[in-house]
C-alpha cells in the first residue's frame, strides 16, 4: 500500500478542533453495544467521520465496521459538523476524542498516545495507534469470531488477530500517524499490503470515492484473511507438528520432517521454535517434493537470511548423483546445490543421512559467506 493513498495525495489535513478533552483509557472488553433510543431503533445506525480529503484509515475503519451485523447497513456521515457528529452512533478520525464508552474514536488530539501495547497489556507492538487500529482494538475479536464463524474464545481468533494486525493493520495505523518505517536496526513495522494509488486524487474529494476506497480495503482485507485461515494457520499447524514429533525423526532434536512438501515452514519455525522445552536450536528440515524425492534443507541463521544455520558440508556442494555418492558415502544422493542449502535425495534414510553426516562435522564446518 503506497504512502500517496495511506495519507492521500495532498498534504494531510490538519487535526481537526479539539471538541472534546475527554481520554478514557478502557480495554476492547469494555465497550458496551450501541445503545438507541427507542424512537431509533428502526432507524439504521450512523457512523460518523471527517469529510473533505480521506485517507486510508477511517476508510478501513468505517468498512470493518459495517463487516459487523449491527453496523452493516449504517449510514455513512462524513462531516467536520459537531452537531452531525453528536447524533452519530459511533464516530472515528474526527470529534477530538477518545472514549469507547461513547463510541468515540479520533486520535489526533494531543493527548492520544496510545498504542496496542497500552490499551491491550501483553500486547508487544508500540505504533501509534490510527482510527483503525482503535476499531480492530475494540471490534476485532468479535469482528474475526463473526467473519470465521467461530466464538471469540477460539484459540484461531487470538492468532489470526495478532497476525492481522502485524501484517495489515498496524502499516495502516503508522503510515497515517507518519511514523517512519526504519530508524536503527529492524524495521518498526511491515509493509504488507498490495493496496496502491487505486483511488485517483480527485476522487479523495468525491463521496463515491470514499465508498470505492472502503470496497478496496475492505477487499484486501477478507482477501488477506482468509488467506491467513486456509492457508497460513494449515502450514503453521504442519511445523507445530513437525516439532512435536521432532526426537522421533532423530534423537538430536535437531532435524524435522513435514508431513508435506511445498509447505512455507520458516516463519513459523522461528516462532515455535523459541518456545521448545527443552530449548534446542532446528538445523535441518526434510520433506518430499513434488516428484516425491527428498530434500534435506538447511535453516537459515535469521528470516529472509541466505547464511545457513549449518550447511551441508563443502565437498558435497555443486555435486551430483555418482559423484556425490562418492564423497559424501551416501549412496542415492541427487544433489547438494553450489551454496550448501539444501540437498536432495532419492530416500528419506538418505536425506537423514545427509543431516546426520552434517551434524556430526559441525565442529569442522565453515558457515556460509
Amino acid at each position: 500500500m503506497r504512502h500517496c493513498f495511506l495519507r492521500g495525495l495532498f498534504t494531510l489535513l490538519l487535526p481537526p478542533p479539539l471538541l472534546y478533552t475527554r481520554h478514557r483509557m478502557l480495554g476492547p472488553e469494555s465497550v458496551p453495544p450501541p445503545k438507541r433510543p427507542r424512537s431509533k431503533l428502526m432507524v439504521p445506525p450512523r457512523i460518523g467521520t471527517h469529510n473533505g480529503t480521506f485517507h486510508c484509515d477511517e476508510a478501513l475503519a468505517c468498512a470493518l465496521l459495517r463487516l459487523l451485523p449491527e453496523y452493516r447497513d449504517a449510514e455513512i456521515v462524513r462531516t467536520r459538523d459537531p452537531e452531525k457528529l453528536a447524533s452519530c452512533d459511533i464516530v472515528v478520525d474526527v470529534g477530538g476524542e477518545y472514549d469507547p464508552r461513547r463510541h468515540r474514536y479520533d486520535h489526533h488530539q494531543r493527548s492520544f498516545t496510545e498504542t496496542m501495547s497500552s490499551l491491550s497489556p501483553g500486547k508487544p507492538w508500540q505504533t501509534k495507534l490510527s482510527s483503525a487500529g482503535l476499531i480492530y482494538l475494540h471490534f476485532g475479536h468479535k469482528l474475526l469470531a463473526q467473519l470465521l464463524g467461530t466464538s471469540e474464545e477460539d484459540s484461531m481468533v487470538g492468532t489470526l488477530y495478532d497476525k492481522m494486525y502485524e501484517n495489515f493493520v498496524e502499516e495502516v495505523d503508522a503510515v497515517d500517524n507518519g511514523i517512519s518505517q526504519w530508524a536503527e536496526g529492524e524495521p518498526r513495522y511491515a509493509l504488507t499490503t498490495t493496496l496502491e494509488c487505486n483511488v485517483a486524487w480527485e476522487e479523495t474529494l468525491r463521496p463515491a470515492g470514499f465508498k470505492r476506497a472502503m470496497d478496496l480495503v475492505q477487499e484486501e482485507f477478507l482477501q488477506r484473511l482468509d488467506f491467513y485461515q486456509h492457508s497460513w494457520l494449515p502450514a503453521r499447524a504442519l511445523v507445530e507438528e513437525a516439532l512435536a514429533q521432532r526426537f522421533q525423526v532423530d534423537p538430536s532434536g535437531e532435524i524435522v520432517e513435514l508431513a508435506k512438501g511445498g509447505c512455507p515452514w520458516k516463519e513459523h519455525l522461528y516462532h515455535l521454535e523459541s518456545g521448545l522445552s527443552p530449548p534446542v536450536a532446528i538445523f535441518f528440515v526434510i520433506y518430499t517434493d513434488q516428484a516425491g524425492q527428498w530434500r534435506v534443507q538447511c535453516v537459515p541463521k535469521e528470516p529472509h537470511s541466505f547464511q545457513s544455520r549449518l550447511p551441508l558440508p563443502e565437498p558435497w556442494r555443486g555435486l551430483r548423483d555418482e559423484a556425490l555418492d562418492q564423497v559424501s558415502g551416501i549412496p542415492g544422493c541427487i544433489f547438494v546445490h553450489a551454496s550448501g542449502f539444501i540437498g536432495g535425495h532419492r530416500t528419506r534414510e538418505g536425506a537423514l543421512s545427509m543431516a546426520r553426516a552434517t551434524l556430526a562435522q559441525r565442529s569442522n564446518l565453515p558457515q556460509i559467506s
